[in-house]
């Protein structure tokens, strides 16, 4: 969702917003923690390969694409007091 899609919404559906990317969050964190250890198991296994990469690269992606969301979010929510 973009800057004006997110002010447009009400504030309960602004509330629905921040409990989906509270677990997104959650499931973030466990989807990298199960890669870290994927590379940290295969560097022990063998040593630093391609398919080391694979890994680094979705847990890469992975934090990044979180923050931009997060962040309007968490701005609208406090313009708005609802947090």
């Amino acid at each position: 969702m973009n800057q004006k899609e997110l002010a447009q919404l009400t504030n309960e559906e602004l509330l629905q917003e921040a409990k989906k990317m509270k677990s997104a969050k959650i499931m973030n964190a466990a989807i990298i923690g199960f890669l870290i250890g994927v590379i940290f198991y295969s560097v022990m296994k063998s040593s630093f390969g391609f398919l080391t990469l694979i890994p680094l690269f979705f847990a890469y992606k992975l934090i990044n694409s979180s923050k931009y969301n997060n962040q309007e979010l968490e701005d609208l929510l406090k313009e708005r007091n609802l947090r």
